[in-house]
């Protein structure tokens, strides 16, 4: 097992240097050694995001068609407020490009040269549109094989193309099959990489086991721990319940990673287990990774706010 920690002070320093409000003109803070990443998608509203417990914000989703092009965002004046409030808390801000269900899109301008320079171009035109701060491709899933190579064609194209200082990123698979087909070779290319270790088909669809088995399978591949960013959820399997919501139906169930929710049996990860998640990516990786920022609880029910003050607590 590897045991290559970040360390703790430069990480809580560093942390609290990215929460520090900024004034206009002043540069971004240095990136963070440990971050806090919350996906948001159009359904947020941005005045109601806890900036200053966040380092990143992953914009989703920008969804990419077959020829390289984009469809048009949705509420793009959201991701203009969500820019500007998070600059002012020296937070970055990054579009996440694709989703669950794009695979065939992505399939199809991946393999292409001249699609993946329409799709390259176009992205990072967004980013200086947007004064975004970098890039998050989440491709579901390349495949092992001439998938995969053209996962890392996109990839060094991009890295090339995206002015200096910013970000690139991807969101990944927690591990197995589809892992394998993000290459070992694209791991200098990108800043972090984002590990969905939810999801899992077995009892507890996100456990603290399943965790460490991506940790493990991710770092035993050569990601290098300061690049790994563990995935948390927010919601609940089977019925994708809100976090917010499990907590109106019972405030208890904060504590708890299992509840009957209205007849239904349910699992998630309650304030115990993502304050455990939350120690083991300070021991074991960069960060903390959050799908989706909307579906957390409110005050002292919320779950971004026990991930910051476990964070925290390291401080010296």
């Amino acid at each position: 097992m590897l045991r290559r920690n970040v360390p703790k002070i430069t990480v809580l320093l560093l942390v609290l240097l990215a929460g520090c409000a900024l004034t206009q003109g002043d540069a971004m803070p240095p990136e963070p050694a440990f971050r806090i990443i919350g996906y948001a998608t159009d359904a947020i509203v941005p005045a109601a995001i806890p900036y200053e417990m966040l380092t990143h914000i992953n914009y989703a989703f920008l969804i990419p068609n077959r020829d390289g092009t984009f469809a048009p965002l949705n509420n793009p004046w959201k991701i203009e407020q969500i820019v500007s409030r998070a600059h002012e808390h020296g937070v970055r801000v990054l579009i996440s490009v694709g989703g669950w269900g794009w695979d065939e899109q992505f399939e199809a301008l991946a393999a292409d040269p001249q699609t993946r320079a329409v799709f390259v171009d176009g992205l990072v035109a967004i980013v200086e549109q947007y004064d975004l701060d970098g890039a998050d491709i989440d491709w579901e899933y390349p495949d092992p094989g001439p998938s995969s190579q053209n996962f890392l064609a996109l990839m060094t194209e991009l890295r090339l193309a995206l002015p200096e200082g910013k970000l690139l990123t991807a969101a990944v698979v927690a591990l197995g099959y589809y892992g394998d087909g993000i290459p070992a070779e694209s791991f200098p290319l990108m800043d972090f990489v984002n590990l969905m270790a939810y999801d899992n088909q077995a009892e507890q669809h996100s456990s603290y086991q399943y965790a460490l088995d991506s940790l493990e399978y991710w770092l035993g591949r050569g990601l290098p721990p300061e690049k790994a960013v563990l995935g948390v959820p927010f919601y609940a399997r089977p019925n994708e319940a809100p976090f917010r919501r499990i907590v109106e139906a019972d405030p208890l169930a904060a504590t708890l990673d299992v509840f009957d929710y209205y007849g239904t049996p349910i699992n998630y990860n309650g304030i115990p287990t993502m304050r455990a998640k939350t120690e083991l990516a300070l021991a074991r990786a960069s960060g903390i990774m959050i799908w989706a920022l909307e579906h957390d609880a409110g005050g002292d029910l919320s779950l971004l706010r026990a991930i910051y003050q476990t964070v925290e607590e390291h401080r010296p």
